[in-house]
């Protein structure tokens, strides 16, 4: 069906063709060229890579092709086994392994699966790392060791364990009056491994749960994008139960959406605005996020007194401005939470820490915090285009045009007029434009993107 190489590691659907899917041949192909690349950086006699996975059903399958394949190269190995992509990220630097492996296609159905690759400090390897990884993929430059050399294979079941302990020590998570607050949520964690992970976290912080979906068999009951029109179930249960909030996540637990006490979404644009309100009451910081998420985290860090910076769309460039800036929270409005102090990923577990103490904090119910922030409204667009016209060109005239507006080029092309935005970016698999746009209402942003739409289309003609 589909297989997808870019900087940041490999992704497809799983059986099929090989070089058309994600294939056995091509989970062997690209983990030993990722193992190449290691051994070639570091220059060591031995080196040390974690891994871990999502539940997906093929994910016992591609681990074992991964973790052979990197014995092979003569690489130690240790397998983490049903875990999270901030949990792996953490135990990257704990266990001074010189680099990691993610086996998941984070919010994908289930006939995905996917190698996400991390450097030595357990951030997803640079463009240039990650052009050098498909290079040696592309040539096979692979050399495996003989039998006397091959890598070691061991197993550790304490990763989300280590995890949460480094959560609840922060300082900023309030693990008594979280306790005090006598929280009840309810939980769907799409049947992965949020269905391990969460429980013991709210285990530790004396909160009572409902669990839905929570066994970690990789049979997703719906998509396992955490949107609202998948989420009926669980908004459902949180009314049923008159429970305070419902918990989401998607299948390897980097992103976090919130459901509160009345079934009403919270937002997922709205769960790093939320984290970031409490974190900059605490600490004085830059925020930071990608250029097509909300406004919200602009204005609640300047009524903070504080600046607010956007990056290009993708993690490693919310992470590299998030560096330069010395934020100390930032994220995706897709519901990645960054937390610094804690490593430098999406994490739905710290984000979770972090609300249930905003929350007890402020003693009110989450429709009432919510109703705190600014109401924006989001719509989501593409236009689609011929072949042949060149999209980089079509993006430079809408920049032309909108010269007298406040307009941002490092990412596609974003303009903010005084109350509403659109950002206009273009695909690297199709010849689309994908446009969005927020306003203060969900009617104007979608006459915003309407009137975008046309506006790129008189520029075509």
């Amino acid at each position: 069906m589909a297989l997808i190489k870019s900087i940041s590691g490999i992704r497809g659907t799983i059986g099929g063709m090989v070089g058309e899917n994600l294939t056995p041949v091509d989970a062997v192909k690209f983990a030993a060229a990722y193992g190449t690349w290691l051994i070639n950086k570091t220059q060591k006699n031995k080196i040390l890579v974690v891994i871990g996975r999502d539940a997906r059903i093929s994910g016992d399958m591609v681990n074992k092709l991964v973790t052979a394949t990197l014995q092979g190269c003569g690489i130690d190995v240790i397998d983490f086994g049903l875990s999270t992509t901030p949990t792996i990220e953490m135990m990257v630097p704990e266990y001074q392994a010189d680099g990691g492996i993610i086996l998941t296609a984070s919010h994908n159905p289930k006939e995905w699966n996917a190698l996400k690759l991390l450097n030595e400090k357990g951030e997803f390897v640079s463009g240039a790392d990650g052009a050098e990884i498909l290079d040696i993929a592309e040539n096979e430059s692979f050399d495996f060791v003989e039998v006397d050399s091959l890598g070691s294979y061991s197993t550790d079941v304490t990763g989300i364990d280590k995890h949460i302990d480094k959560i609840l020590a922060h300082h900023l998570v309030d693990v008594e009056k979280i306790k005090n607050a006598g929280f009840k949520v309810a939980i769907d964690a799409v049947n992965s491994t949020g269905g391990i992970a969460i429980p013991a976290l709210l285990d530790r912080l004396g909160v009572d749960y409902i669990k839905m979906y929570c066994e970690p068999n990789g049979h997703f009951p719906h998509n396992p994008e955490p949107l609202k029109e998948h989420l009926t179930d669980i908004s459902a249960k949180v009314v049923e139960e008159k429970a305070d909030f419902g918990i989401v996540v998607d299948p390897d637990v980097d992103r976090l959406a919130l459901i509160s006490e009345d079934g009403e979404m919270f937002g997922e644009e709205y769960t790093l605005v939320a984290v970031a309100d409490y974190i900059l009451g605490k600490e004085k910081s830059a925020t930071v996020s990608n250029l097509s998420s909300s406004r919200a985290l602009r204005d609640i860090t300047h009524k903070h007194g504080q600046e607010y910076y956007p990056a290009a769309v993708g993690e490693v460039n919310v992470v590299e401005k998030m560096k330069e800036t010395g934020a100390k929270i930032g994220g995706e409005g897709n519901g990645g939470i960054i937390f610094p102090d804690l490593h430098y990923g999406r994490d739905a577990l710290v984000g979770i820490a972090l609300f249930l103490t905003h929350l007890a904090e402020k003693n009110r119910k989450v429709s009432e915090l919510r109703a705190e922030y600014p109401a924006y409204f989001m719509s989501k667009n593409k236009i689609q285009l011929t072949p042949e016209i060149d999209v980089d060109d079509l993006l430079q005239k809408v920049e032309a045009h909108y010269a007298n507006e406040e307009v941002n080029t490092i990412d596609g092309v974003k303009i903010d007029f005084a109350n509403e935005w659109v950002h206009l970016r273009k695909s690297n698999t199709e010849p689309i434009i994908r446009i969005y746009t927020e306003s203060s209402s969900q009617e104007e942003a979608d006459q915003l993107a309407h009137k975008m739409i046309s506006v790129v289309r008189s520029l075509i003609d």
